[in-house]
């Protein structure tokens, strides 16, 4: 009874938020009551966490208050924009009738998750907005060899739809490329361990198991194409791609149904074809952000160096060209001729980027128009962006351009005429102001404007009228949204009032009445009124229907535009930066002459400018040649070089020039000779991984340990001071033992740049045939260092740690008792060792023949049999060493 007592003091209100929350768990419930969005109970506390605002409790009754956070109606995009940001998913119920006696009816209207937005002030213009899903087939072991996993990934804003199958670990590793915005997994699986490294994933979406049984998930993927076999989008033998793919589908249609007409096309591709990089690398080369450790904004990342594209798409598609490098050099050759042909052609390129720069996003625009969502305006900037492609194409065809891109870029004049006799020059967004269709459009809508034009002339003549027959010069005819149409007459001439009005309202100075002519009349008006709104609507849903029609017209040319800009930007950035056209190749060789960082040459001054040493600031160019193959000079180049000489900078440029080179791009050097590369491995910093609960060296080692187990011998590898998170003769050994893996072993004899401050690692040159020592030349002047930034073979003799200390600002006693120190360790080191003219020292030649019989005692216990080729090798190589340093 007492259950039932409570329910019974439930207010209606109270029992429709209930079962609308209800309909949507996992989401932030925004319940409009008025002027607010309103959040109650456990929502409110998130709303208020997240945006900052004031939680409060609203009550519901006697004795029922619950907490409450709200938002203004007005600034709602700016609130979800943030929760999103957040991970959280936002379902708004809004009002569906006006207020008045009772409850407002009220249903949720959309429904806003991180990888389903398609509101513009929520999404960034010049990259895509992923939803991704990823299905890993049953097995014992997460990682488990063989295992296989679907992995399907779309933006609903562009229509771009892309699914593969592939093994779990190249799967993680695409999970990680895309970085979706959210992620759709089924209900029991774990969620991959790679993605705690995905920043990007902002939501985990649970989607239930039942619907991922194979022939379930076929089924609805040809009922969503209406096809009867999926033979023509390359997946029909893909179980796992399918059931990825239809996880996306199904997902849409559960929360925004009306979004799956925008995925009319799927893509299956396969990772074969596409360099890969791990999150580790994208983020030590700083490909789509640079990360600033001084509290200062992340800024100068490679993509914001070279990203002089003057539309979105082009601004996309260069973003999916960097997270897609290729591996087939036909393809890259096309494009590396595309940028050539605008790059030799400036004034064709700089009037194809003014053209270009008035081209809005015709690609999230139609998106927009096909689901029934564009305001009348987005019609219009659509139409105006494709009357510019007549104008795009004569500037190519007098070009005489490439006839790709000229053969795409249909007309699409008709189009945008038909936008022009259907919508008006500036369109309200509000239909109830009207005036959205333009007129002649529409003879029905054109006769109900004009009887609502010739009302308005009827009240202008009944005005006339009365005041001629009750002799009131002040009356007037008037008009309010709450009593409708009125005639108003003074206090002092009520009694000149006629008996045929009707009493309506009574004001300060005055009363109101209407007529039985006056109702009709008013009857009539708002009859109009309603019939103009709905007639209004329909013609501008037709008009969107009308557009939508031409959807693979449309879509091509916004897809030529997008290559055509980026080609065209590329090609600007080389003319402006100083890029050549590289030679790509196949045959395992990397020659660069005078390669640049592309980022840092930007920050650095201008040649010539000095410090206040005089010393040349201008960034400094330098040489590469790498090859592993029989006769190979160098494969590993072994980096030796003080601190602060830029040996991190060096090893970032050379894989970026690589990287830049398998986009088609052109690159920062004087000239380049490219071997494509596979793979692009980096060590060179600890971030945020350390928070994972692993040491530093623990974190090195994984990290080593991964390239080690990955790398081919197509791969470019970038070590920096591994070892150094441990004692120096652990880090020295193990340092040593990598790099003779990397050069003895045939499977991962991959092109190495290796830097290091363990000096002592210099003479493996002498017995590794393929590794050769440089360093980064210094000058000392007195007490002072000047870096050349020169990269010039043989070793480094100093590191001049405490150097860069007193630039560090470490107080003066500290500095002068470590070079007191480093004094005594180096006097100490002198005085092991008795030189000799003429050979080695007494001390030397002891030990040596004390080192003797211990050799031979090894080569004795070898047991040849159980030594695989590479360790034979490598004993050999250490063997001879030692054989050598007796004699």
């Amino acid at each position: 009874m007492r259950n039932q007592d409570k329910a019974d003091i439930i207010t209606p209100l109270r029992r429709q938020y209930l079962e609308i929350k209800r309909r949507y768990p996992g989401m932030i419930l925004m319940f409009q009551i008025g002027d607010f969005y309103e959040s109650f109970d456990e929502d409110a506390h998130v709303v208020a966490r997240e945006l900052g605002v004031a939680l409060t409790r609203k009550w519901f009754g006697k004795g029922q208050a619950h907490p409450l956070a709200g938002v203004p109606v007005r600034s709602i995009e700016t609130h979800l924009a943030k929760l999103i940001h957040r991970g959280h998913k936002v379902a708004i119920c809004e009002q569906t009738t006006p207020p008045g006696k009772g409850l407002v009816d009220r249903e949720v209207t959309r429904i806003v998750t991180p990888g389903t937005i398609i509101e513009p002030g929520l999404l960034e213009g010049r990259a895509n907005n992923y939803l991704a899903a990823l299905i890993v087939a049953e097995g014992i072991a997460e990682h488990g060899a063989g295992r296989r996993a679907g992995f399907a990934y779309a933006d609903i804003t562009t229509g771009e739809f892309a699914v593969t199958e592939v093994g779990v670990e190249h799967a993680l590793a695409e999970l990680e490329r895309i970085a979706p915005a959210e992620l759709l997994l089924p209900g029991s699986a774990k969620l991959p361990a790679l993605t705690e490294g995905t920043s990007e994933i902002r939501a985990v979406t649970r989607i239930e198991d039942e619907l991922f049984e194979v022939k379930l998930a076929r089924r609805a993927l040809l009922d969503h194409f209406g096809v009867k076999t999926l033979v023509a989008f390359g997946c029909e033998d893909k179980p796992l791609a399918v059931q990825a793919a239809t996880a996306i589908v199904v997902y849409l249609r559960d929360t925004q149904a009306d979004a799956l007409a925008n995925l009319n096309r799927l893509q299956t591709y396969s990772t074969d074809n596409f360099m890969q990089f791990d999150p580790q690398t994208v983020r030590n080369l700083e490909i789509f952000q640079s990360w600033d450790f001084t509290g200062g904004a992340p800024t100068g990342s490679l993509v914001s160096t070279i990203d002089l594209t003057a539309t979105p798409m082009g601004a996309r598609k260069l973003r999916r060209w960097l997270r897609q490098p290729l591996l087939d050099l036909t393809e890259l050759r096309a494009r590396q001729e595309a940028i050539d042909w605008f790059f030799h052609r400036e004034p064709v390129r700089e009037k194809l980027r003014a053209v270009l720069d008035e081209v809005l996003d015709i690609e999230r625009l139609f998106g927009r128009i096909r689901r029934r969502l564009a305001v009348p305006a987005e019609i219009v900037a659509l139409a105006q962006s494709l009357r510019l492609v007549p104008q795009i194409r004569a500037l190519l065809e007098k070009a005489k351009a490439p006839k790709d891109f000229i053969a795409a870029l249909k007309g699409c004049e008709e189009i945008a005429d038909f936008v022009a006799r259907a919508i008006t020059d500036r369109p309200p967004s509000d239909f109830e102001r009207g005036n959205i269709i333009r007129a002649g459009f529409s003879a029905e809508l054109d006769e109900l404007r004009g009887g609502l034009t010739g009302g308005k002339d009827f009240l202008a003549r009944l005005e006339t009228r009365e005041k001629a027959r009750t002799g009131i010069k002040s009356l007037k005819v008037g008009y309010n949204k709450v009593f409708g149409y009125y005639i108003e007459v003074t206090k002092p001439n009520l009694k000149l009032v006629p008996n045929d009005y009707i009493r309506k309202q009574t004001i300060t100075n005055a009363e109101r009445y209407f007529t039985l002519e006056l109702k009709e009349h008013e009857s009539l008006i708002a009859n109009a009124k309603e019939r103009i709104l709905e007639l209004e609507i329909s013609l501008y849903r037709q008009t969107c229907d009308e557009i939508s029609r031409h959807s693979e017209r449309i879509n091509q040319v916004a897809a030529t535009i997008a290559q055509v800009d980026l080609c065209a930007a590329l090609a600007e950035c080389a003319q402006r930066f100083g890029y050549v056209k590289p030679e790509l190749c196949d045959n395992g060789e990397i020659v660069i002459v005078q390669g640049r960082h592309p980022m840092i040459e930007q920050r650095v001054p201008d040649s010539g400018s000095q410090t206040a040493n005089n010393v040349d600031r201008s960034f400094v160019p330098n040489d590469t040649h790498l090859a592993n193959h029989a006769n190979s000079a160098c494969q590993i180049m072994l980096m030796t070089a003080p601190n602060m000489a830029g040996k991190s900078v060096y090893l970032r440029q050379v894989a970026l020039i690589s990287l830049l080179g398998q986009i088609g791009s052109f690159v920062p050097a004087k000239s380049a000779k490219l071997g494509l590369v596979d793979r692009i491995f980096t060590r060179v910093g600890l971030h945020d991984y350390t928070l994972r609960g692993h040491s530093s060296f623990m974190v090195e080692m994984i990290e080593t340990a991964h390239i080690l187990n990955h790398a081919t011998a197509r791969s470019l590898i970038l070590l920096d001071e591994v070892g150094r998170g441990t004692s120096t003769a652990d880090g020295l050994s193990i340092a040593r033992s990598v790099i003779e893996y990397l050069h003895n072993n045939p499977r991962v004899a991959a092109k190495t740049l290796f830097a290091t401050h363990y000096h002592e690692l210099t003479d493996v040159e002498e017995y590794l045939p393929r590794v050769r020592n440089f360093h980064l030349a210094v000058r000392e002047c007195g007490n002072e260092v000047e870096y050349l930034h020169k990269v010039v073979p043989g070793r480094a003799e100093k590191s001049f740690g405490i150097y860069v200390a007193q630039l560090a600002g470490l107080p003066k006693p500290v500095i002068h008792r470590a070079q007191q120190l480093l004094s005594e360790y180096d006097g100490a080191a002198l005085q092991s060792v008795d030189p000799m003219p003429d050979g080695p020292t007494h001390r030397q030649q002891t030990a040596g023949n004390a080192r003797f019989p211990s050799l031979l005692a090894s080569l004795a216990k070898l047991d040849i049999n159980q030594l695989s080729p590479v360790e034979a090798l490598t004993t050999l190589y250490e063997l001879q060493k030692q054989m050598v340093e007796l004699q």
